[in-house]
């Protein structure tokens, strides 16, 4: 954790490292797929991940709840969308369902990994949690028909290939997407606010003094800082993505594994710090601002990610395969249907926590082995 009127030095630090260690690939001094590189890399990409998430964080806290929510998923779904364009150019194969495989996963792995723990995390320690229902239901009505338009429209569309949108189709489902994602911004950021804002947010909790917990907001100086380090991070994260995109489809081939898992290991991998966040959330007693950190995120990934993706791959004239394959509609649609149910009473139990993991371990089952 950071002192409220410091930055930890690493926040700046690794970000500047990974641009001159990417910097090294693009100048062709060392290759892509040389372990010298690769490990180096990896460590940097994590540590910069982290670091852009920070300052968004920061950026958040100075605005406050639920705009810190907000920012904090757009930061991680622009992350996702670079690294999803980044494979899409490189060529690889499958290039055309990765934007399917990491919106899907990024939204199993938040409705079910990382809302599960948050539940059992908060259910062991207090045993029953209460948020504002009206927040939830709003969030799972536009979750559940971004869904549908997204992965499961497109399989019985017949304008377009199998399990793809014809580019007329693509266009309007896109930006009927982003129009719904936009007014549900503005309902949760004006219109009606007060339903996305924990109560306890109103006075600080005892004996805390770091900031995000504590309420007194960050400096001028901190948050001039995170706004310049913040586009810097994201900047050397695009830039890692695309060096390393070649060598992990080099290696998931080379294991024999499906190359959906590219799709799981990015949404795994921009979504860590933000999970981290949720279940910190969950264990202080703030499950409003886990609920809040865990629905915005799936709702940006598919009210976001898929809108930019398919205007860029209309752009570029690549095609873009959205439908789902039998077993993961069947997923989706069973996540959809518990999260209602989790969610519909205001009130969460170690119990539903348990029921969200077991569909997660299932999912990550069928990711392995389909």
């Amino acid at each position: 954790m950071h002192a409220r009127n410091s930055i930890p030095r690493w926040s700046l630090l690794l970000p500047i490292a990974a641009f001159a260690w990417a910097a090294l690939e693009i100048t062709g001094v060392l290759h892509d797929t040389a372990m010298v590189f690769v490990l180096p890399a990896i460590l940097l990409l994590g540590g910069s991940v982290f670091a852009s998430v920070l300052h968004a964080e920061v950026l958040g806290a100075r605005l406050g709840e639920p705009m810190g929510s907000i920012i904090l998923a757009c930061c991680v779904t622009l992350i996702e969308v670079a690294l999803i364009i980044s494979i899409m150019l490189s060529g690889i194969e499958g290039g055309e369902e990765v934007a399917r495989d990491t919106v899907f996963a990024a939204v199993m792995i938040v409705l079910n990994g990382i809302i599960g723990l948050c539940l059992v995390r908060g259910g062991r320690i207090y045993h029953e949690q209460s948020f504002k229902l009206p927040a939830a239901s709003a969030a799972l009505a536009v979750l559940g028909t971004l869904s549908t338009l997204a992965f499961v429209l497109p399989n019985f569309a017949i304008s377009g290939a199998d399990r793809q949108y014809s580019w007329a189709q693509l266009l309007v489902i896109s930006l009927c997407c982003l129009t719904l994602y936009g007014v549900f911004l503005f309902v949760q950021t004006v219109r009606h606010r007060n339903y996305f804002v924990d109560d306890a947010d109103e006075a600080p909790p005892a004996g805390e003094d770091f900031f995000p917990e504590h309420p007194e907001k960050p400096s001028a100086r901190m948050t001039a800082i995170s706004a310049v380090m913040l586009p810097v991070s994201l900047l050397v994260v695009i830039l890692l993505a695309e060096a390393l995109s070649h060598p992990l489809d080099l290696a998931i081939t080379a294991a024999g594994l499906p190359h959906a898992l590219v799709g799981v290991v990015i949404a795994a991998l921009v979504l860590l710090p933000e999970g981290i966040s949720s279940v910190q959330a969950a264990a202080r007693n703030r499950i409003q601002q886990s609920i809040n950190l865990v629905l915005g995120s799936a709702l940006a990934s598919i009210g976001m990610s898929i809108p930019i993706v398919a205007l860029v791959s209309i752009f570029i004239g690549q095609q873009l395969t959205l439908g789902l394959e039998p077993e993961q509609m069947v997923m989706l649609l069973l996540t959809l249907f518990v999260s209602t149910l989790t969610l519909g009473t205001g009130r969460t139990t170690v119990l539903q926590g348990a029921v969200h993991l077991v569909i997660f371990v299932v999912f990550v089952l069928l990711t392995l082995v389909p």
